[in-house]
């Protein structure tokens, strides 16, 4: 498609006003976590690397990122093995209702975080009668983050196809020996990709974890909520906020280099 110079540079223009509006508030936190002023008076009156030390030596920060750490961890575990086998079952087999297995597991991560929170909130605590706590807010961020690895998953089985493994077969390895060898390398990749994203969607997750924490519970995001209108912790919550910015790039550029590579056809 040719555009002229006029709608090529209004194109530009356009690009770099939404990528302005996006990031540009990015810096503005990341400058204000090295802002010597307490208020954060705009232009900075001068640069302090103050509240980095605070935020350091936070003890609810580090316990509140600690449980963050773990709810995604095992968010992460649960994904990766129901993602992987319900991927499997959707490409390599035909049964009955198979394009409403794969809404069903799509759908989730579709739905508003606070239909989803109240829905698992109720079930835990009224159905079945478990109290909310790290495993409740664990199986919450499960239920979403199945989505990540499910879909990356697919992605890959669909473009491996079965020839490499059919030539397993036919030179006499059996089903673990194949996938162990032949299947899983092509399909690593993907699994690391989905993992990533599914740990980072857990991360920074707040709605679904107000509803299925308990009392004691808190991952960062709720910390940071708790702690934004503070007036004593507001630079501890801008540093925290700039850490989080920064340390984001890593899963997501890792999983878009990830699931972007071709499978191994050697």
């Amino acid at each position: 498609m040719n555009f002229s110079r006029t709608s090529r540079t209004l194109l530009r223009a356009a690009l770099v006003a939404g990528l302005a509006v996006v990031y540009v508030p990015l810096a503005v936190v990341l400058l204000n976590s090295f802002n010597s002023d307490r208020t954060f008076s705009w232009p900075p009156a001068g640069f302090t690397l103050r509240w980095w030390g605070a935020a350091w030596d936070s003890a609810g920060l580090r316990d509140a990122l600690w449980t963050s750490v773990q709810a995604g961890l095992g968010a992460t575990a649960i994904a990766l093995v129901l993602g992987t086998m319900a991927a499997f079952a959707v490409q390599r087999y035909r049964f009955f209702g198979r394009e409403t297995v794969s809404l069903v597991i799509v759908l989730p991560i579709a739905l508003p975080g606070i239909v989803t929170g109240i829905a698992l909130s109720n079930t835990f605590h009224t159905v079945l009668g478990l109290p909310l706590g790290l495993l409740t807010v664990i199986v919450g961020h499960a239920t979403f983050c199945v989505v990540t690895v499910y879909n990356n998953v697919l992605a890959r089985l669909r473009r491996m196809g079965l020839n490499l493994e059919e030539a397993s077969a036919d030179l006499g390895a059996d089903t673990f020996t194949t996938f162990r060898l032949v299947t899983f390398p092509m399909m690593r990749s993907a699994l690391l990709a989905g993992g990533l994203l599914a740990f980072a969607l857990s991360f920074d997750e707040i709605i679904v974890t107000t509803f299925t924490a308990g009392a004691g519970v808190r991952t960062l995001p709720i910390w940071i909520f708790e702690n934004l209108f503070r007036p004593n912790q507001a630079p501890v919550v801008n540093v925290v906020a700039a850490a989080l910015i920064l340390l984001s790039v890593i899963p997501i550029y890792l999983a878009q280099r990830l699931s972007g590579g071709d499978p191994q056809t050697h």
